[in-house]
């Protein structure tokens, strides 16, 4: 079988979307993927209801205020417009018939994904694991994407 690793740095919409898209095309393809969200990227993650259950030093508070709250609020990294190119690109993405990010995951989920969030990127931002969607599949260090990186003949950074 083979295997694809993604690296997700990322928490822009149109990059997300590349990254789902190459995601759902392997699995639906037979290989195994594993997408390791890092940085800007593991906000993606996040589920709007749930919240953290122990309180955060005001760091991890203005982290959790800044960032996405979940896929379905996210922008374009370019030509975003004050938010008009967004909303364009989410009005074609329905007219065309493509599902949201957060569609593209459960598809992605439902078709063996796994989905790693890096734990030290977590800790830096003051996020906690019960704010996270039930997506996930483990809260990892490095060496646990790297261990997959190695055994994959194809590794993404998006």
């Amino acid at each position: 079988m083979s295997k694809l690793t993604i690296v997700m740095f990322s928490g822009d919409l149109d990059k997300s979307m590349a990254a789902m898209i190459i995601a759902n095309g392997a699995a639906a393809s037979g290989w195994d993927v594993t997408i390791f969200y890092t940085m800007w990227g593991t906000p993606l993650l996040r589920d709007p209801n749930k919240k953290a259950p122990k309180p955060k030093d005001t760091m991890g508070r203005m982290f959790g205020m800044m960032l996405p709250n979940g896929p379905d609020n996210l922008k374009l990294s370019k030509m975003n417009m004050l938010g008009l190119g967004t909303s364009m690109m989410k009005g074609r993405m329905s007219a065309k018939n493509v599902k949201t990010i957060r569609g593209m995951m459960e598809d992605a989920k439902e078709l063996g994904v796994k989905f790693l969030i890096c734990d030290l990127t977590m800790n830096i931002m003051g996020l906690q694991k019960e704010e996270f969607s039930d997506i996930v599949d483990d809260f990892v260090g490095v060496g646990t994407y790297l261990d997959a990186a190695e055994k994959a003949e194809v590794n993404l950074f998006i």
